[in-house]
Order: C-alpha cells, then structure tokens, then sequence
C-alpha cells in the first residue's frame, strides 16, 4: 500500500524547491506552499512570480452595447463594463472581448493524497496532482482557503503552467488522477477543460472539488471531460446560501443532478456549522433529495466545522451532531455516510452496502486494510460505486 503521508516530501524531492516555503509565506500571505514542477528545460529552471498572467479568451459571454459584456459561466450573470472584471475577479472585460486571467497560472500546486479532496471512492490510496489559481466566484463566509479564493490572480505567486505541463507532472509524480481544488474551479473553467481534454488522452482521471455554482450549457462541455467531482452542498436551506454564501441553493441542486445524468462519479460535502446548518429536519430533507435524486449509493461526507476567515469565533463542530446527521443520512436510506475531519472516527471507513463488512479502513488520509478487488466486496461480491481503476489512455 502506497504512503501517502510521504508523497509531498516526495514530491518536492522530485521537483527542487526554487524559493522556500518560509520566505514564499513571508512574501505573499495569500498563497499555499507550492513547488517548482518538473518540465522541460528551459521552464523547469524558472520561480514563481509575483502577479504572472497570461490572458486567454474567455469562453460563455455576450457582448452588450457600450462594449459591456454579460458573463454566462455561473449564475450571477455578471454585466462587465470594459475595463473592469466580474465578480469572481478573474475574468475581464478588454474593448468589448472577455478574458479569463486565470489561465495556465495556477498559485497553489500540490501533491495529495486523492482522500484529501475528499474521494473515498476513487483510487484509494493514491496521490492527486492538485492545482489552483486565485479567485472565487462565491464568498463563504468560512472558507478554508480565503487567502487564495478571495483574492486576485495579479495579487498571488504563480507558476506558468500551460495544460500540457500539468499533464506532463502528473505522469512524472506517478498521479492517476488531477484534481481542481482549493478555490472554485469554475473560474479557471477553460484551464480546466483543456487540462481534462489532455489528461483523457493521457489515461489520467479529471477531478474537481466544487460548489457546483455553474450555468447548465458550460457544465455540460465540462462533463465531457470530467471523470468525477466532489460537491459542496453547503446546506439545504436557501437562505443560508445567501447570508453565508451569498449564492443560490437551487443552481447547486441543478449541477448534481445534471452530473448524475452525465455519469460523472459525484461524492458530496456537507461542513456542518453549529447553529447555522444543523438543524436534523434541514439535514433530513437534504438527504431525502441525495437519496431521491441521485440515488442512495452516492457517497455523502459530513465534515467538521474549524472556526476561519469571517467566522473565527464561532466554535467547532461538536462531534454528536456529525454523529446525529449521519444516523438521519443513514436512517434516510443513503449507504455510504462519512465523517471527515474527524480522525480515527469509525465513520472514516467505508462499509459494504451488501454485506455491511469493512471494505476500506482509514485513519485520516491513510489507508489500511482493504477487502475488495476491482470495484467488488471480497466477502459478498457486491459491486461498490465508484471508480476503482486507472482509465485507459483514448
């Protein structure tokens, strides 16, 4: 069993630090640890750099009078004026034509395990090639990665990654899979689709972890490159969404279901807030829906609340009421219920649907001991949802 808690250190020896973490954090607070990649020369000797852009056209737009333009990738719609960028803060309006700025520079570049996204039921064990740029196009309240998501690609470290290098370091890093985490990914929505495009011909799974905040055309483009994706369905109360998010429920609601008709794996996240979505009959109705909608084998995490960004003094999680939303997810009939960031709770480990035997132990991110083979229960054989082995290349 491959270990996972050495692929970073792995990874920065493969690589070579060019700058180090301690005087990168010093010099830019908005900005993960990140490692220089191995390409080819002359790009593998180059750092990070300060505000690097490299604008590519922007794909969902339409041009208005008075060279304005409306963005139609998310559902805010935004109307831009030239000169000036949407909401997200990477998408701009230059004389009447879109740019995303975004492109092929990302500020956050790491290696992790593919449990950390999280997916439970893709590749146990294995290590995700993960990359970020800036920006976000919602405002949580208690994102976990505000430094990056709530700034600007002008205002953070990047690297000049095109698509074909971040393909090109996934397959040198030994990675199955690439994941587009940390921010919302749907900024980055072109990068994103290209990257998928190359990795499918690479036999390298295309991932993503996002709030699903999407218009219907460009989510459907983007499932056909798309092997799976983790969603953050924040709560199932509209108004949460829009104090805490200030976002829509619905349009979430839209993307899973579309997802599922597409036959993209889809795994859920839902951070449960003490006092703000914790209520059992709110967490009852989302799991009806999860189990109506999308079916009761779809994987659903309930993870554990840490105080950031805006909300740093509310207090965490407690752990009976992760406990309590998993007997009313399991009660609603849906299978595969997990807590997360909660280590060495029992409801890391996932369970036959079948049998009810242990399939996969963890603790964290790391794997131990595992009872199936190709997608099936070693003691029933029961075939367990999820994508269970590498694709090949097209």
């Amino acid at each position: 069993m491959k270990d996972t808690s050495r692929m970073g250190t792995a990874f920065m020896d493969l690589c070579g630090l060019r700058c180090s973490r301690r005087t990168f954090i010093q010099s830019s607070a908005a900005t993960l640890a990140l490692f220089s990649l191995p390409l080819s020369p002359p790009a593998a000797a180059q750092e990070v750099r300060y505000g690097f852009l490299k604008p590519h056209p922007a794909q969902f737009y339409r041009p208005l009078p008075g060279s304005m333009v409306e963005c139609q990738l998310c559902p805010r719609n935004c109307e831009v004026m030239d000169g000036e960028r949407g909401d997200c803060g990477v998408r701009e309006n230059r004389q009447g034509k879109y740019y995303t700025l975004a492109y092929g520079n990302p500020c956050a570049v790491h290696l992790d395990p593919v449990e950390k996204k999280p997916f439970f039921h893709i590749l146990p064990g294995s290590g995700s090639f993960s990359i970020a740029t800036a920006g976000c196009n919602l405002h949580c309240k208690f994102c976990q990665n505000w430094e990056i998501s709530q700034t600007r690609p002008d205002k953070t470290y990047n690297f000049d990654l095109p698509p074909e290098q971040v393909v090109a370091a996934a397959q040198q890093t030994g990675c199955p899979s690439i994941a587009h985490t940390y921010v919302e990914p749907i900024i980055f929505y072109e990068y994103m689709v290209e990257v998928g495009r190359l990795a499918k011909k690479a036999g390298i799974l295309n991932t993503c972890h996002s709030a699903g905040y999407i218009n219907p055309e460009p989510l459907e483009s983007l499932a056909e490159v798309l092997d799976a994706a983790c969603i953050d369905l924040k709560s199932f109360d509209p108004q949460f969404y829009r104090d805490l998010v200030e976002a829509e429920l619905e349009p979430v609601l839209n993307t899973l279901k579309t997802l599922r008709r597409r036959g993209v794996h889809v795994e859920i996240v839902n951070l449960i807030i003490p006092q703000f979505n914790d209520r059992p009959e709110t967490i009852s109705r989302m799991c009806t829906w999860i189990r109506d909608e999308l079916g009761p084998l779809t994987p659903l995490h309930f993870s554990r609340f840490y105080p950031l960004y805006k909300m740093v003094n509310h207090y965490p999680t407690p752990l009976s009421t992760l406990d309590q939303a998993r007997k009313l997810a399991l009660d609603a009939g849906l299978k595969y219920v997990y807590i997360g960031n909660f280590p060495g709770h029992e409801a890391e480990n996932t369970f036959c649907h079948g049998c009810g035997r242990l399939l996969i132990a963890r603790r964290g991110y790391r794997i131990g001991e595992t009872h199936m083979k190709d997608g099936t229960c070693n003691h029933c054989g029961t075939t367990i949802p999820g994508i269970w082995r590498k694709p090949r290349p097209v």
